[in-house]
């Protein structure tokens, strides 16, 4: 690989990460977090996965269709992007809790949680 390549390749990855960076600060804001997992310049493809809050964070789908929409459109040699968070099962970021909803969890007495009760 000629320095000319690599430096190309260290290019694109530095404006992949400055496009996050700048275009999601509130993923770090809120306490999660974005990392590039792959990147693959032949392809066009790039791998973003998202960590730390966005693990349980409701609107994560909506954060990974807005990076995907727009990211194609601000970097041109970018044709595809595959976004995660930690909530596919996946351990690369940490992973986060997945929320939990009444009925589906059972304290520790053996009984189904209801969830909160209403303090009336």
């Amino acid at each position: 690989m000629s320095t000319e390549t690599k430096n190309d390749g260290d290019d694109l990855e530095e404006r992949v990460t400055n496009f996050l960076r700048r275009n999601f600060p509130q993923i770090q804001m809120h306490g999660g977090s974005a990392a590039i997992q792959d990147l693959d310049r032949e392809n066009g493809e790039v791998s973003i996965a998202l960590g730390g809050a966005c693990s349980g964070c409701g609107i994560s789908p909506m954060t990974i269709q807005a990076i995907k929409s727009r990211m194609v459109k601000e970097i041109p040699e970018i044709e595809k992007v595959n976004a995660t968070t930690g909530m596919d099962g996946g351990d690369d970021m940490g992973g986060g809790m997945s929320p939990s909803f009444p009925g589906e969890t059972v304290d520790d007495d053996g009984e189904a949680d209801e969830g909160p009760e209403a303090p009336f």
